[in-house]
């Protein structure tokens, strides 16, 4: 009988930062599902402009998660070269989504 053996972790981590991390930005993402999809609830009312919304919030969380991988290898690589940088271009995407679904969200209530 042979033990199971656990792959070798990428990292030492004892915090797990990286693991942290990636549920925060699963936590985004199901977010912005959760949106997108009263988004869906609001189109007989609203009509087709909400549809702006539903791409915007949709185009995020897919975003998201195709990344995902990539942000979780470079975080644990940075930890094993003790050189972690910040994943900035992921937050400022995000923030300019959040940003346009307020101003769409805005001009969609105002114009409907």
């Amino acid at each position: 009988m042979t033990p199971n053996r656990q792959p070798a972790p990428m990292h030492s981590d004892t915090g797990l930062q990286p693991e942290r991390t990636t549920l925060a930005w699963g936590r985004t993402m199901m977010a912005l599902v959760t949106v997108s999809v009263i988004f869906l609830r609001w189109l007989p009312h609203h009509g087709f402009p909400i549809l702006a919304l539903f791409a915007v919030a949709i185009a995020a969380a897919v975003g998201i998660y195709l990344t995902q991988r990539r942000r979780y290898k470079t975080s644990s690589h940075g930890i094993s070269e003790e050189k972690v940088s910040a994943e900035t271009s992921a937050v400022l995407w995000t923030a300019f989504a959040a940003v346009a679904l307020g101003g769409l969200g805005i001009a969609v209530v105002l114009t409907g």
